[in-house]
């Protein structure tokens, strides 16, 4: 078991892996993208994202993947490795396991609330 498994990823790290999941990114793409896909809730600034994205690089599940410059501003872009692919696929795993946990102790409450109420 890796570390990633057993502390979990959390945000702003999972949010980053899981749009880098669709395909490289640069910096501010990956910004947007984040806060779109979690409808506003997530939202990275420039200084947490650098660091966030430094530490998957260290931890080898993003690496840098070219630069560009663009009106005159250095874009850095950045790609899912395997290793975060793999890691991102055992959060989603572990998320999808703790959802489901939650509907259905929600389902039972529910029934118990129902039951009472007769």
């Amino acid at each position: 078991m890796t570390v990633m498994e057993s502390r979990g990823i959390r945000d702003p790290g999972l949010s980053i892996l899981t749009v880098l999941a669709a395909g490289r990114r640069h910096g501010y793409a990956i910004i947007q993208e984040a806060e779109r896909i979690s409808e506003g809730r997530v939202r990275l600034k420039v200084s947490s994202l650098y660091a966030a994205l430094d530490r998957l690089t260290v931890e080898g599940l993003v690496v840098r993947d070219g630069d560009e410059s663009v009106d005159g501003r250095l874009r850095r872009y950045f790609a899912l490795t395997e290793a975060g692919a793999d890691a991102l696929e055992h959060e989603a795993d572990q998320l999808e396991k703790q959802a489901n946990a939650a509907r259905r102790g929600l389902s039972i409450r529910r029934g118990s609330l129902q039951g009472g109420a007769a």
